[in-house]
């Protein structure tokens, strides 16, 4: 990572849109932000999104990937640090989703990028410019 980049963490949502092109002009922001945070090094990713990005892409998508697909994208973001969704996470996340009335994916996604020391999360889930444990949120679409 460069010094002048701030850790960042990537909802499921964006990286559908980055790689299952059902949207193209989504996509086609997804896939830049995407590229950037991975030049830079500053990607940071949790297990719940992986998983969720797994079954988004090769069941919901209107595009699907296969499988096979799904796994090599998987496989290259391994390559950035990932963050567990352990019970201390998924616990931290009941409490904020109870205090700030989200469900509690979205929360174990904070919770998740709190951890991994980003500073933004980039994710349609949650209000623009609003800020939880300490990141800001950020819809790059808007």
């Amino acid at each position: 990572m460069n010094g002048e980049a701030s850790l960042a963490f990537v909802d499921t949502n964006i990286l559908v849109y980055a790689f299952a092109d059902d949207d193209p002009h989504r996509h086609e922001l997804a896939r830049r932000l995407v590229t950037k945070l991975t030049e830079e090094g500053s990607l940071r990713l949790s297990t719940h999104v992986l998983q969720e990005f797994f079954m988004t892409v090769t069941s919901k998508a209107r595009k699907r990937l296969t499988p096979e697909e799904a796994i090599q994208r998987m496989d290259y973001f391994s390559e950035w640090p990932i963050y567990p969704a352990d019970y201390s996470a998924i616990r931290e996340a009941a409490v904020l989703a109870g205090r700030a009335a989200i469900s509690l994916w979205t929360a174990l996604v904070v919770v998740a990028a709190s951890r991994s020391g980003a500073t933004v999360v980039y994710t349609e889930e949650l209000k623009h410019g609003q800020k939880l444990l300490g990141v800001q949120i950020v819809n790059p679409f808007k």
